[in-house]
C-alpha cells in the first residue's frame, strides 16, 4: 500500500505576485484532489521571494476552504521559529474547520537565512536543540484537556491532527522513531542520508498511540510532459531556482532556460534524486526509487514556471506513479 501526494512550494515567477501564486496553488490543491492524491502539503520558508507559503497556516487556511475530500498540512512548520502553543493553536483551529483532515510536519531547521531568522525568533540561543521538547510540548497541548490544567490550546486540546517529523538527517530520524511518528524524509533535496535515516527510523521505531508501526514518505521533485525533452526543459526553472538559493541569492521563479546538461544530477548532488522525463521514463524511475527505499508515501514537488504544464505535469505524474506501482494507488487510513 503506497500512495501519492503534493509539496508545494507556492511558487512566484518572475513577473508574478504571491496573490496569484497561491490562487494557483488553490488550483493545484483541486486539480490533485481530483485526480486521487492522498495529501497537500505546503512549506515554511522565510525571506525568499519564489515561495508564496511563508504563512503557512494561513495559506492552508485558504486552500482547505476550496478542497473536500483531500488532506491538508504543513510539509512542514520549522518549530524553532514559533513558540509550541501558538502552532497548536494555529492547527487546532485548522482541525477544527476541516476536521479528519490535518497534517502538522515538524522540521528543526529555520528555513531561512541566519539574519531572518534571527528576525522571527528575537534570539537564536539554543533553538535546535530544544526541538524534541518544543516537539513532546506540542503533542501535549494535542491531548484533550484536564482540570486544573493551567495552559491548554484552544482550540487545539483534543484536536484530531496528524503530527509528522520531518528531516533530512538520521537525527529527526532517531526522534520519529522514539515518539512514535511518522516520518518524512527531504529526499527532494537533501539525499545523501536518505537510505541511513530510513534504516535507522525503521530498526528503532517504538509503537505509540499515534503510530502502531512505522510509516516513512520520501520527497521527490518530479517534472513529467510528454516528451523527455520537454520535461528536461520545464524542470530547468527549478535547477535554475535551486541553484540561485545555493549561491545565497533566492528570487523569483525564473522561465525556462536550456542549461547545456540534459542529464540527471551526478550521486551526492542535492538534487541527485531529481526526476523529469516522459510518463514512460518517470514510471520508470519512480518504480526504482519505490524498490530502493521501500517507502510508504511518495510527495512529489515541482515548480515549474507555466501554470498549466505544472498542473499537467501532476496528471502525467499520476499516472505514470499508477504504472510504477502496478495499479491505481489505494488510500491510507
Amino acid at each position: 500500500m503506497i500512495s501519492l501526494s503534493v509539496l508545494d512550494l507556492a511558487p512566484v515567477i518572475e513577473g508574478g505576485d504571491p496573490g496569484t501564486a497561491l490562487r494557483n496553488s488553490l488550483e493545484l490543491a483541486r486539480h490533485a484532489e481530483r485526480l486521487g492524491y492522498r495529501r497537500y502539503w505546503m512549506a515554511e520558508h522565510h525571506n525568499m521571494p519564489g515561495i508564496a507559503s511563508a504563512a503557512t497556516s494561513t495559506a492552508l487556511a485558504f486552500i482547505g476552504a476550496g478542497v473536500s475530500s483531500i488532506r491538508i498540512g504543513a510539509g512542514g512548520v520549522m518549530l524553532p521559529n514559533h513558540a509550541p502553543l501558538v502552532i497548536a493553536e494555529q492547527f487546532g483551529t485548522l482541525a477544527a474547520l476541516y476536521p479528519g483532515r490535518v497534517d502538522l510536519g515538524l522540521g528543526r531547521a529555520p528555513g531561512t537565512d541566519g539574519a531572518t531568522a534571527l528576525a522571527l525568533r528575537r534570539t537564536l540561543v539554543g533553538d535546535e536543540s530544544r526541538f524534541p521538547r518544543d516537539v513532546v510540548e506540542l503533542l501535549r497541548y494535542f491531548e484533550p484537556a484536564v482540570p486544573g490544567q493551567p495552559v491548554r490550546a484552544a482550540p487545539g486540546a483534543g484536536a484530531d491532527v496528524a503530527v509528522w517529523l520531518l528531516g533530512s538527517s538520521t537525527f529527526g530520524a532517531q526522534l520519529a522513531a522514539i515518539l512514535g511518528l511518522p516520518y518524512a524524509f527531504a529526499s527532494h533535496f537533501a539525499p545523501a542520508e536518505m537510505m541511513a535515516a530510513a534504516a535507522l527510523y525503521r530498526a528503532q521505531f517504538q509503537p505509540s498511540e499515534r503510530l502502531s508501526k512505522p510509516y516513512l514518505m520520501f520527497g521527490l521533485n518530479v517534472v513529467v510532459a510528454d516528451t523527455d525533452r520537454e520535461a528536461i526543459w520545464l524542470a530547468s526553472s527549478q535547477r535554475q531556482a535551486f541553484a540561485a538559493l545555493r549561491a545565497g541569492r533566492p528570487g523569483l521563479l525564473p522561465p525556462p532556460a536550456d542549461l547545456g546538461d540534459a542529464g540527471p544530477a551526478p550521486p551526492g548532488s542535492p538534487l541527485a534524486e531529481a526526476i523529469a522525463g516522459s510518463p514512460a521514463t518517470v514510471a520508470a524511475r519512480l518504480a526504482d526509487f519505490i524498490a530502493r527505499t521501500n517507502a510508504d508515501e511518495i510527495i512529489i514537488t515541482a515548480s515549474i514556471f507555466d501554470h498549466q504544464a505544472r498542473l499537467r505535469s501532476f496528471t502525467l505524474a499520476a499516472q505514470a506513479f499508477e504504472a510504477a506501482v502496478g495499479g491505481p494507488s489505494p488510500s491510507v487510513p
